[in-house]
């Protein structure tokens, strides 16, 4: 009963935290689908559910940008939060390529981290057709997310004993850090010792 409690829970959070990714939300949706992928090898999680749930998460978030964008329009474009995703510079760069090729930049930017947000908001603003974006956005989320959640899920063993690793190159570079800061302290006390 408790397993069961745990996933379905997890399966709830893996959603809900690609979701919210999906939003614009400053969470790096690849951490939550490299989560599910470690979740499924520990078997905490069935990969089968926990797969189409992370591309359900994320194609949901993506939607929801849409249809703002779409609902708003360009009243969207005043919204203090949408400026700091959407800059003018960007949005206008947005609207000239959506207005070429609208699947071919919803697709490429379901892979670039940083420009989802605001592709996703101007495909609505542009009147990009639902059903279109919906199509070319699960296209390149079943490309993608598939790819992240299978590296994790099969390098998993690999992946503790590389966290390992970073931490012991981590305890290093921060004891390289403070060297490099003291001499830095000393070198200027020095130079303060010489000018007086």
């Amino acid at each position: 009963m408790l397993q069961g409690v745990i996933e379905h829970f997890t399966y709830v959070g893996l959603f809900l935290t690609l979701f919210a990714a999906g939003l614009g939300l400053p969470i790096p949706e690849e951490f939550a689908i490299i989560a599910g992928g470690v979740l499924s090898h520990e078997h905490v999680v069935h990969w089968w559910i926990a797969l189409p749930v992370c591309i359900l998460g994320v194609v949901s978030g993506d939607v929801i940008l849409y249809s703002i964008g779409h609902h708003w329009g360009e009243r969207v474009l005043e919204w203090k939060m949408v400026r700091r995703v959407l800059t003018p510079e960007r949005e206008e760069t947005l609207k000239v390529r959506y207005r070429r090729n609208g699947a071919k930049i919803v697709f490429v930017a379901r892979h670039v981290m940083g420009i989802r947000a605001a592709a996703f908001l101007t495909a609505g603003i542009c009147r990009v057709p639902l059903w279109k974006f919906v199509l070319v956005d699960a296209a390149a989320a079943i490309v993608s997310v598939p790819i992240g959640f299978g590296i994790a899920f099969l390098f998993t063993d690999q992946l503790e004993r590389v966290m390992h690793d970073v931490h012991r190159v981590e305890r290093w570079l921060v004891l390289y850090a403070l060297a490099g800061l003291a001499a830095w302290l000393a070198y200027l006390a020095w130079r303060q010792s010489r000018r007086t």
